[in-house]
C-alpha cells in the first residue's frame, strides 16, 4: 500500500492528575494531552488519521537539572521536526518503509542535537502510529489483519538479521488477545492504606486512592511496583505491599521498576541480595517476574555491565525500558544477559512487532530459558493512545500490561463530555459512565475487555473532531495551571 503524508496539524488538552505519580527522578502532576491529526494518502485515497500522546518529563530524558518547560520544549521540538520531515517524504511504497525512512531522516537530524535516541524517536512513532492508523482506515480493516496480511509492508529482517527469511507472521499469535490483565501501578508516593492519607490528602472523586482500595474496587492480580533506588526505603515498603497481597485470594503476579535508579550493577546486585535475606520478602520475591531497567540507559548495555552479567549467575530476569531507544537495542540488551524489553506505542510500533518475533524466535530455539516481552505505560488515556497501545499489545498476545492513566488521572474528564459519552458508546467493553459523570475504564476481576479495540481499525472506533483542544502553537506551559474548559472538575 503506498503512502504519503500531505499535512499535519496538533493541538493540545491540559492534563492534571488527581495524585502525583512518582517514578524515578520525575515527579507527574500535569502534562499536555496531544492530538495529531493527518491528511495522508493511501493508494490514491485521501484520509483523515490521528494519533495521541501525553508529553512526560523526566522521563525520556533523566536530566534532573532541566526544568519541565524545558523538557516540553524539547518533546515538543522532536514532534514537530518529524511533521517536517513527513510531508518532506513523499510517496512511499508502504507504511513501513515510511517510518523506515522517517527514522533514517529524524536520527540524521538528531546527530546535530543533544537530543538521545529515545527522546528523538518519540516524534517518528507518533507519526508512525497515525501512518497505520490512516492506512487501516482506508482500508476498513483491523490493525491485526493489516500487520499479518502484509498490507503494512512491515519486515521485521530489515531490523533483526536473525529473522531475514523467516515467515514472522508465524512468530505472532494467529488472532489477537480480546482480553488481557491490568497490570497496577504501585508509584512511590501512592498511598497503600487509609492510614497513609494526610487529612488534606483524601481524594473524593470517585475513584479509589488506596492499593487496598484499587484491589477491592477493581479485583486487581497483578502489580507493578517502583523501586526509589534506596535499599532500606525500598525493603520498607515492599514489605507494606507484601502484607497487602498476601491477603488476596487470588496468587499475585508482580513486576518490579527500577526506573534507572541503582548507579551500576553491583548496586543493584547487593539491594537484591538484600530482598533475597529478607524473609518478609519471601512472598513477594516468589511472586516477581521481572525487573525492569534497574540502572542508567548510559550504562545497561555496556561491555562491563555484560561482563558483570556473566558473573552474576543467579541474577533475577530483568529486561530493558528507558535503553530501548534504537532499532537495534532489543537485540543488544539480549547479547548482554537481559531476557527482553518493553513495548510501548512511544517506542515505536514495527519496532514492537520485530522485537516480539525476535523474542519468539529466541523462546522457540531456547524453550527453557526465560524471555520477555512486556507491556508498560506512559499514563496512556483513551480516547486515541491508549487504544492504539492496546491493540498492539492484544497483536503481540501480551497477556498483561502495566496501565495507570486511568488511575492518576480522573478517567476521561479532561475531555469534553461528549467526547468522553461517544468514546464509552464506541466501547463500551473497555469504558463505562460513572455515576459521577466521567468516563473511566471498566476493569473487572483485573480485566480489560479489547474486542472493541482490536475490531476497530487502529484501536479507537470514535469519530470527533479536536476543535475543543488548543492549537500547538498557540499552547504554552504555563496554561497547565488553568482550568480545562469544558471538561468535569
Amino acid at each position: 500500500m503506498t503512502c504519503r503524508m500531505l499535512s499535519a496539524s496538533v493541538r493540545v488538552v491540559n492534563a492534571r492528575t488527581r495524585m502525583p505519580f512518582r517514578f524515578g527522578i520525575g515527579t507527574l502532576e500535569a502534562l499536555p494531552h496531544l492530538f495529531l491529526e493527518v491528511q495522508a494518502d493511501f493508494d490514491g485515497q485521501r484520509v483523515r488519521a490521528v494519533a495521541a500522546e501525553g508529553l512526560v518529563p523526566k522521563w525520556f530524558t533523566k536530566h534532573a537539572e532541566t526544568s519541565h518547560a524545558e523538557d516540553l520544549a524539547a518533546l515538543l521540538e522532536v514532534i514537530r521536526n518529524a511533521l517536517e520531515l513527513g510531508v518532506e517524504l513523499g510517496e512511499q511504497v508502504s507504511p513501513f518503509e515510511f517510518w523506515r525512512t522517517l527514522y533514517g531522516r529524524q536520527e540524521e537530524w538528531a546527530l546535530g542535537t543533544e537530543h538521545p535516541p529515545l527522546l528523538w524517536n518519540l516524534g517518528v512513532s507518533l507519526v508512525e502510529r497515525a501512518m497505520i492508523d490512516g492506512a487501516c482506515r482506508a482500508a476498513g480493516v483491523p490493525f491485526g489483519w493489516a500487520l499479518r496480511s502484509g498490507m503494512l509492508g512491515a519486515r521485521p529482517g530489515a531490523l533483526h538479521r536473525e529473522l531475514e527469511g523467516v515467515v514472522w507472521q508465524g512468530l505472532l499469535p494467529e488472532a489477537p488477545l480480546r482480553e488481557v490483565a491490568l497490570r497496577h501501578t504501585v508509584g512511590l508516593a501512592d498511598p497503600l492504606t487509609l492510614a497513609d492519607v494526610g487529612p488534606d490528602e483524601r481524594l473524593l472523586d470517585g475513584l479509589p486512592q488506596t492499593l487496598e482500595e484499587c484491589i477491592e474496587v477493581d479485583g486487581l492480580t497483578h502489580f507493578k511496583l517502583k523501586l526509589c533506588g534506596d535499599s532500606e526505603r525500598d525493603r520498607q515498603r515492599l514489605r507494606g505491599i507484601s502484607r497487602i497481597l498476601e491477603k488476596q485470594e487470588r496468587a499475585p503476579v508482580v513486576t518490579l521498576d527500577g526506573n534507572e535508579q541503582y548507579p551500576d550493577l553491583a548496586s543493584f546486585a547487593s539491594a537484591w541480595e538484600e530482598i533475597c535475606c529478607d524473609p518478609q520478602l519471601d512472598f513477594l520475591r516468589s511472586r516477581t517476574l521481572f525487573v525492569e531497567q534497574p540502572l542508567p540507559r548510559s550504562v545497561t548495555l555496556s561491555e562491563s555491565t555484560a561482563r558483570e552479567m556473566r558473573d552474576w549467575t543467579d541474577r533475577p530476569p530483568m529486561i530493558i525500558d528507558e535503553s530501548d531507544g534504537e532499532i537495534h537495542s532489543a537485540r543488544a540488551a539480549l547479547d548482554v544477559g537481559y531476557v527482553g524489553t518493553s513495548h510501548k506505542n512511544c517506542k515505536g510500533v514495527f519496532k514492537s512487532v520485530a522485537n516480539a518475533c525476535l523474542l519468539e524466535q529466541r523462546r522457540r530455539s531456547a524453550p527453557e530459558s526465560t524471555w520477555v516481552l512486556s507491556s508498560e505505560d506512559l499514563t496512556t488515556v483513551g480516547p486515541v493512545a491508549l487504544l492504539q497501545d492496546l491493540a498492539v499489545v492484544a497483536n503481540l498476545g501480551i497477556t498483561h500490561s502495566e496501565r495507570n492513566g486511568h488511575h492518576y488521572f480522573r478517567g476521561l474528564s479532561m475531555f469534553p463530555v461528549e467526547l468522553q459519552e461517544a468514546t464509552a458508546r464506541a466501547h463500551p467493553d473497555l469504558y463505562r459512565m460513572h455515576p459521577e459523570g466521567f468516563v473511566t475504564l471498566r476493569i473487572e476481576k483485573g480485566r480489560l475487555q479489547v474486542g472493541s479495540v482490536v475490531d476497530a481499525c487502529f484501536g479507537s472506533a470514535v469519530v470527533f473532531d479536536t476543535d475543543f483542544a488548543t492549537p500547538l502553537d498557540d499552547w504554552t506551559p504555563a496554561s497547565l495551571t488553568l482550568p480545562n474548559p469544558g471538561s468535569v472538575q
